[in-house]
């Protein structure tokens, strides 16, 4: 059986150059992919940032595929992606809802912001300081498909668009499988079971060593899981 296509959607201030070394593997496996760029990311840099363009990322993305397909999100992709899948008049066939299960707002999203704000006021918005600290975590060749194109400036404006964003009430509204994957050492998965809890055909799955980053840590299991669900979407 051929695996249905997956859409790849980057996390916060990254770019579709997030996915290469999943995309790799993903080829090698055979399965159909797309990685997209989201408003005021990547080859997008200077659009404005909002939900609903978001959201016609995504739509724009998954029309571009052969046919119905697989929504793959990571962290703020993981939680365009619900939003998105809640809305269309177009439902993907799944869902994969990585380093997202935690609602973004209260406290965590406020210290999100404070820390945005201040890397802003730094002569180059934090670059060193991101750059070092993601080569120590990911190591060299994953911080620099993470950091490609850091858009910086995006960071604010997105992180004020997610506080309207309620991913529980999305998950009650999406029909289709929703697969939440999460890594063992993110802080990102506290409210997993909350999330699980409000999918209509919910699955959670949890990745041993690896953190928020997924697809830099564990970029083969990643990709299988990707696969894994892109077969039993094309059932």
């Amino acid at each position: 059986m051929k695996p249905a296509p997956v859409l790849l959607v980057h996390g916060i201030r990254s770019s579709c150059s997030m996915w290469r070394t999943v995309q790799e593997r993903l080829d090698v496996l055979g399965v159909p992919n797309k990685a997209i760029d989201l408003p005021g990311h990547g080859s997008r840099r200077g659009e404005q940032f909002t939900i609903e363009a978001a959201r016609q990322a995504i739509e724009d993305g998954m029309a571009s595929l052969d046919g119905r397909g697989v929504a793959v999100g990571l962290s703020l992709g993981g939680f365009l992606s619900l939003n998105w899948a809640a809305r269309t008049r177009h439902p993907p066939l799944a869902v994969l809802a990585a380093s997202c299960s935690v609602r973004p707002r209260g406290l965590p999203l406020l210290g999100y912001l404070g820390a945005a704000h201040l890397f802003a006021r730094l002569p180059d918005e934090g670059k060193a300081v991101n750059d070092a600290v993601a080569r120590l975590v990911l190591g060299a060749e994953a911080a620099a498909d993470l950091n490609a194109d850091v858009a910086f400036e995006v960071m604010v404006p997105a992180l004020r668009a997610m506080a309207a964003v309620d991913p529980l009430a999305d998950l009650a509204q999406i029909d289709v499988p929703v697969w939440l994957a999460n890594a063992t050492w993110d802080h990102f998965r506290v409210e997993e079971q909350t999330f699980l809890r409000a999918a209509r055909c919910g699955r959670l799955v949890r990745i041993p060593h690896a953190g928020h980053i997924i697809t830099a840590h564990q970029p083969e299991v990643f990709a299988r899981l990707v696969q894994r669900l892109a077969l039993v979407a094309a059932r």
